[in-house]
Parts: C-alpha cells; structure tokens; sequence
C-alpha cells in the first residue's frame, strides 16, 4: 500500500470515526432536554410560579438562544471547531443544574436564558460539524443525527420520568444528569473533525444578520418547526378538547408524534441519497399536508392520530436537511447555519402561543387548518434546498470552507 493510498485510508477512518463521535454529541445534547422537560412540574412548584408566569419563564431558553447563536462561529473561529464544541456542549450539560435551583420567577427566567444560550450555541457547532462530516462522506448523515438527538431526548425524558416517580428532589437529579452527560459529551468530542481557521482569514463578526440565502431556507425551517410545535404542544389538548378522547389516549398522541419523527429521522439518510432533499421534502410537504388535513376533518381520535402521525413522517428531515442546505449555501457555513438556527427557534417560540391565541378567537380545528397550509408550504419551497442536495450539488468543500483538518498528531497552538 502506498504512502497516498495509506493517508486516503487513515483519513477515510477518522471521518467515519468523528461520524460516530458527532452522533454521540447529538445524543448527549438531547438527553439534556428531555432531562430537563420531565421535571418542569417540580421546578414550577420550586419556584412558586403560576402557570402564566411558567409560560413567561419558558419562553427564554429561545430568547437566550436566538441571542447567543450567532456568537457560535466566532467562538469557533477562536478556539478550533473541536474546542468550541467540547466548551460549549460543557456550558450547555451543565446549564441543565441552574433552572432547579431558581427560588422565584426573576431567577429561574435568567437561568432559563443561559439554558438556551449555552444550547443555541452548541447546537450551531454540532450541525456545523456534523454538515462537513456529510460532506466528506458524500452521503446524507444530518437526518439521522437529528434522529440521535431524538433518541437522547427520549433517554433523557425515560431517565426523568423514572426520577420523578421515585420523587426524587430535580436538584439531585439534575446535578447527576448533567456531571454524566457532561462527562459523555467531553468523551465524545475527542474524536469530531478538529476545524482550524487559516492564519490569514478573517474573524466572524460576533454578531451579524443573517445571509440572504438563511432567511430563505430558513422560512422553509420555520414552516416545519411551526407544525412540529404545534402537534407536539397541542395535539393532546386537541383530541381531548375536539374529540372527546380520554386523557391517555390524548397523552398518547404526542408519545406517538414524538417516536414517529424519531424513527423517520433515522430512518431519512437512505431516503435523502436516494430520492435528494428536494424531492424528500417535497414529498414529505405532502404527506404533511395530508396529515393537516385528517386532523382538521377527523370525526374521531384514531383517524386524527393518523394525521399527527402523517404530519410527523412528512416534518421529520425538514430541519436537518435545512441546516446542511446551509452549510453549502455560502462562504460562511457558521454564520449561515446560525442564521437558519435562529429562525427555527423563534418558530418554536412562538407556534404554541399562536396556536393557542387563533384558538381562543376561533377554534383549535381553525387552529390546524393554518398548520395545514404552512406545511404545504414545504411543498413550494422545497427547492430552497437544492444547496443541500448533493445530487445536483456534489460534495461541495464542505462547511469548513477556510477552514483545514488538523491530524491528530500535528501540535496545537
């Protein structure tokens, strides 16, 4: 075997390797959401908030991200791409011990803004990485990370349903989670893509506007994240309030919204390779649709969990594949993917409250009516995200355009 054919094969390992390593991140960043969301009912009595003022406190984890995300790209042109993840993923596992410990509503809002701040900003590093691992592949891997971060979230919601039925104080648990998984998430970014600046690029502005090209593929982000916050978020109230289903089986709805998208992420990169992102999330647009529709119409709670479980199939890659349209989308990959970042996250900020305040003044069949015609418009805007789909678009550099893959053995600054 030749010098060359030697180097192609070492680099060849290291990049299936830091796949598996920025999987392994995606899970950890998960499992600290579900950790988090399963003890929110004891953080509320904690702090002794009403439900208004819970609602007000919730709303600043996207506060917090949407501010802090755009810092992502200069902390990593600073650091390294691998020493950026392995600080920011820290602050975000142990951000998950803050929001226990508020003893009021002023409190538990400022611990809730650095949560999301800490998991705005990993989250942009892990999908940058995470494009350019799919790059040098040349295969579709950002669907099925997305789904790794759904199998954390339903670890980490497991290991919290667990805790609270042992009534378990959500300090204790929420320390343990967050030293386990801090420790994990350290493990496991040993071995991601370790991303240097060149000497003579230029620094990202700590904060810009996004770029053109992320606001377009970003409303396509904001059309899914908006049905996905509203199924997960009301889906059981629907079949409740609507069809008159009993509490279980209304709970059971959004389990089952819930493992439909993960298994669909998972399940995504064959389909990406095979059909390419525009046609996925077109054809997903339509079973969205379809879904939408049977909520909408449905005359009992079967026929509208079907439709939840469409609408779930059709959103499922609609992000992920977002992201890395992104990450090819320009010079700046960082900046870019931040930009889509930001405006998934305010979409989830606000689908809950709007689906509720068009409820209020209409009905919640109104309500899914509006969720119907914002998933059809995946079906129109698929073709933003042709810069994603490498049957058109190749391989492309990658995200770490100006930036340079250091060996392991090579000394660090």
């Amino acid at each position: 075997m030749t010098s060359d054919s030697t180097a192609t094969v070492f680099g060849s390992h290291e990049v299936r390797r830091a796949r598996y390593a920025v999987a392994a991140v995606f899970t950890v960043h998960g499992a600290v959401t579900g950790s988090f969301a399963t003890r929110v009912p004891w953080i509320q009595d904690h702090a002794g908030v009403s439900a208004g003022q819970l609602g007000l406190a919730l709303a600043f984890p996207a506060i917090g991200a949407s501010v802090a995300m755009p810092l992502a790209g200069a902390v990593s042109h600073r650091f390294g791409a691998r020493t950026a993840l392995r600080g920011l993923l820290a602050l975000w596992t142990l951000a998950l011990i803050l929001p226990a410990l508020a003893p009021g509503l002023l409190t538990l809002c400022t611990a809730l803004f650095f949560y999301g701040a800490s998991a705005g900003m990993s989250d942009v590093a892990m999908n940058a990485l995470g494009v350019e691992v799919e790059n040098r592949l040349d295969k579709s891997i950002m669907p099925g990370l997305h789904g790794m971060w759904s199998v954390g979230a339903l670890i980490g919601s497991a290991a919290g349903t667990v805790a609270a039925h042992l009534g378990t104080d959500a300090r204790l648990h929420h320390v343990i989670a967050a030293l386990v998984l801090t420790a994990l998430g350290l493990i496991a970014c040993q071995w991601v893509l370790d991303l240097r600046s060149e000497p003579d690029e230029e620094p990202p502005p700590r904060f810009a506007l996004p770029p053109k090209s992320a606001l377009v593929i970003g409303a396509v982000g904001f059309c899914a994240v908006f049905a996905e916050g509203a199924s997960l978020d009301w889906s059981a109230v629907y079949l409740r309030d609507t069809l008159d289903s009993s509490a279980g089986l209304a709970a059971a709805s959004t389990t089952a919204f819930a493992l439909t998208m993960a298994v669909a992420r998972i399940a995504g990169d064959r389909v990406v390779d095979r059909f390419g992102a525009v046609r996925t999330v077109r054809s997903g647009g339509v079973l969205a649709t379809v879904g939408g529709v049977l909520v909408v119409v449905a005359p009992h709670p079967a026929l509208a969990m079907c439709g939840f479980g469409l609408m779930g199939l059709g959103i499922a890659v609609v992000v992920p594949l977002a992201f890395a349209a992104a990450g090819r989308s320009g010079p700046k990959p960082a900046q870019a993917i931040a930009g889509v970042a930001t405006i998934t996250y305010t979409s989830g900020l606000i689908a809950p409250s709007a689906i509720g305040s068009l409820a209020e003044a209409t009905s919640l069949v109104v309500s899914f009516a509006l969720v119907s015609v914002l998933a059809f418009g995946l079906v129109l805007g698929a073709g933003v995200l042709r810069a994603g789909d490498r049957k058109v678009s190749g391989s492309g550099t990658g995200t770490g355009a100006g930036t340079r893959d250091v060996p392991a053995a090579e000394p660090r600054p």
